[in-house]
């Protein structure tokens, strides 16, 4: 039975669902399978699923998703000119198609489901559902309408639902994006990319039909701190170097001394520095005499605040400060600079949310509370990917993580740190609930039926899909 039915009678209000959850226990096998649900089917969903599935050949585990489709950051967040990342789908279809895993789409954790009631239909419950606010700068004109989140840019041209309706005003000339991450390059190259180079990528028709009338001339990029302190990678400056129609520029003194500390400095980190500085330092190539876009690296400089139109409420420039190093510390020296823009884009971080008052969370972290990826003081509990460890690192990054995880749990079930011999219901008592709050659930065969779609809607414009980006017709194709 369940433990705590007052708390449960008081969070859902339903009494019917108590009932039938009382049923699901007395119907139990004595033949008790580890059963664990994994909230969020992104990279760090999926990779802790195949280490508990390649560890227990008997166990259940249910994937939930809060959109109707799988995939997370590998649908929605990698760029559409990048699709050889993206064929790390092949593997999580494989898994998710392997009668060993349920996706459950269209569940949102907080409304739909609480983890307490997961906690007492599983084993085990793993959070993976990653981050998705935004960090900001708290500084005067950031509320302006030309001023965006860079997440929610990529979402906008990757089809994520919610960003879909995004306002983006390429009706300018200069646009300037604030971190040097991978983010930050990815913004920049869609915005410089010529548009007959996007067309046959997945990227959305409606951001496509934007981009095409795009009068922008140059993206530049602001770093806080200097060029031995970018975040980015030698495969995205590479790409930015080789952009066609389109030349790099940076300041040279940004690069003093430079050289005289490259040596000492690890292989990869040495090799991004050689190439970026030989870039900043040696004369342009010859394919850049005719470059009709500029790309613009500019470092030591933060926003402090965005400016306003005189004639609009539209977004005229920024005004930055110059920053000098204290030791890693970017500190303002008090010279105030001014750049024109007609839109600026903020790729500084992103947080976690707490999706549910009984999650043990970080508010300024953006993170659940664990060591070792186990939450703290909620046993059983544990998390991994960008809602465990911020968000940092490429997807090879939440695989270890993810894998790391997922062997723990093993190890605990092992040893009986999470205790398997209990009868535990699993999905048959969270499927009541949701179809007491008549809740659609999408299956991965129903998300099949979405993947077809949009291919199919993708070949008749010569692209390899267009993504919907209705949830209500995402449900509607999926219950066909």
């Amino acid at each position: 039975m369940f433990k705590y039915v007052n708390s449960v009678l008081l969070e859902s209000g339903c009494l019917t669902n108590y009932l039938l959850r009382q049923k699901v226990f007395k119907s139990s096998s004595a033949a008790q399978k580890p059963k664990v649900c994994v909230v969020g089917s992104g990279p760090a969903g999926f990779y802790v699923s195949q280490q508990l599935i390649k560890a227990y050949p008997k166990i259940e585990v249910d994937l939930f998703e809060r959109l109707p489709v799988p995939f997370g950051l590998v649908r929605f967040g990698v760029a559409p000119d990048h699709p050889e990342v993206k064929n790390v789908i092949n593997t999580f279809t494989k898994t998710a198609k392997s009668g060993r895993l349920r996706f459950v789409g269209n569940v949102n954790l907080g409304t739909d489901i609480i983890l307490s009631e997961l906690r007492e239909a599983y084993h085990a419950v793993v959070l993976t559902y990653g981050a998705e606010q935004d960090r900001e700068f708290g500084i005067p004109g950031e509320e302006l309408p030309d001023v965006l989140s860079a997440r929610r840019f990529v979402g906008w041209y990757n089809g994520l639902p919610v960003d879909s309706n995004l306002k983006v005003n390429l009706d300018i000339e200069t646009a300037v994006v604030f971190g040097n991450g991978n983010v930050a390059i990815d913004v920049a190259r869609i915005l410089l990319t010529p548009v007959d180079a996007l067309k046959n990528t997945d990227i959305t028709e409606h951001s496509l039909a934007v981009l095409s009338q795009s009068r922008l001339k140059k993206v530049i990029m602001v770093g806080r701190r200097g060029p031995l302190n970018v975040a980015f990678t030698i495969k995205e400056i590479r790409e930015m170097l080789k952009l066609p129609q389109c030349k790099t520029v940076m300041d040279p003194a940004s690069f003093e001394g430079i050289r005289e500390v490259i040596e000492g400095l690890p292989r990869p980190r040495r090799r991004l520095m050689e190439l970026i500085t030989q870039a900043a330092l040696n004369p342009p190539p010859e394919s850049w005499a005719n470059a009709t876009r500029v790309f613009e690296p500019l470092f030591f400089r933060s926003p402090i605040e965005f400016l306003k139109s005189l004639r609009s409420n539209r977004l005229s420039g920024v005004n930055i400060v110059v920053n000098e190093l204290s030791g890693d510390r970017a500190v303002p020296t008090g010279v105030v600079e001014s750049l024109e823009c007609g839109l600026a884009l903020r790729s500084i971080g992103y947080k976690g949310i707490k999706a549910g008052k009984d999650i043990p969370f970080d508010d300024e972290k953006g993170t659940v509370l664990n060591k070792n990826g186990q939450a703290e003081g909620l046993k059983g509990v544990y998390c991994c990917g960008w809602v465990a460890t911020g968000p940092s690192g490429v997807i090879l990054t939440t695989m270890n993580n993810s894998f790391e995880v997922g062997h723990a749990i093993a190890q605990h079930m092992e040893t009986g740190l999470v205790d398997i011999s209990v009868n535990k219901p699993g999905y048959e008592a969270i499927s009541h609930i949701l179809g007491d709050k008549g809740i659609q659930t999408v299956s991965f065969s129903d998300w099949e039926k979405i993947d077809e779609e949009e291919k199919r809607r993708g070949k008749e414009i010569g692209k390899p899909r267009e993504k919907i980006v209705s949830v209500e017709e995402m449900l509607s194709i999926a219950a066909r």
